[in-house]
């Protein structure tokens, strides 16, 4: 990624709305959900005017890959998660973005997906302050 592109990124408003910036990998910015019922944090490329998981070039698309896998790895280890979800849906926010999502089998949505289902639940700021505190020990 150039200097260039970076300076040219700007967040999505709704992502910018719904998350707690936690800091930045080589490739992404990376978001915590503020939904406190599940470990959730989202990956955006910063890079200007991606939509789809193939607007990516070949490299960067490697590096996404493997930003995924590491936090994927230990977010899990860090919350004690049982399962880690991954997935770039895109249909409420067009901005390429891939939700990295801690569930357990006792949360409010399992064995299901957890869109559509309850109401965001948001972290107290002492809660806010300690998640993400924890979510940046874990990136890469």
């Amino acid at each position: 990624m150039t200097d260039d592109t970076a300076k040219t990124f700007t967040l999505h408003p709704q992502l910018a709305a719904d998350c707690e910036t936690v800091g930045d990998t080589p490739l992404c910015r990376v978001l915590l959900s503020k939904d406190s019922r599940f470990p959730w944090v989202i990956l955006v490329p910063r890079h200007a005017d991606l939509t789809e998981w193939h607007d990516l070039d070949a490299t960067d698309r490697v590096v996404l890959s493997d930003e995924i896998a590491h936090l994927s790895r230990r977010l899990k280890e860090e919350f004690g998660a049982d399962k880690t979800n991954v997935a770039a849906l895109g249909n409420m926010v067009p901005q390429l973005h891939v939700h990295v999502v801690m569930r357990y089998r006792d949360d409010a949505a399992w064995p299901g997906p957890i869109w559509g289902v309850g109401k965001p639940v948001p972290y107290s700021e002492d809660a806010l302050a300690d998640t993400v505190k924890r979510i940046r020990a874990c990136l890469p």
